[in-house]
């Protein structure tokens, strides 16, 4: 999977919002309900490394794995940064990212996840 098939697929997740933060950050949010699950760096040396959030068990196994390293900054809330994407078997990105999704989905309120709900299943994408 490449950066821009990654991209779309954190873009077409319910209620997922692309917000793009400029220098100091220089980061492309991917968040649900305003609760972040992925971002990508956008400024060099590290242009379009992957973070997301995962369990403490696959904290461990990924980043024992090369090419994969605990997030700068994020790493101690066991959020791990992919150098190059293009390595990871894109099934195994949709899952880790599938749940990195579910995991700041479960922090919404309920009132955030049914309005979520609402407007993904509104036919013109249009609350009524």
């Amino acid at each position: 999977m490449d950066v821009a098939a990654l991209k779309r697929h954190c873009r077409s997740l319910p209620g997922a919002v692309e917000q793009r933060y400029d220098a100091p950050a220089n980061i492309l949010v991917y968040a649900v309900g305003g609760k972040r699950f992925a971002y990508f760096k956008t400024s060099k040396p590290e242009r379009w490394r992957f973070s997301f959030k995962v369990t403490p068990e696959r904290f461990l196994e990924l980043t024992d794995q090369p090419g994969i390293k605990p997030a700068r900054w994020l790493g101690h809330h066991r959020w791990v940064t992919v150098v190059d994407v293009s390595t990871v078997p894109a099934d195994y990105l949709k899952d880790l990212v599938a749940w990195s999704y579910r995991y700041a989905w479960d922090r919404l309120s309920r009132r955030q996840r049914v309005e979520i709900q609402e407007e993904a299943s509104a036919p013109d994408g249009k609350v009524r």
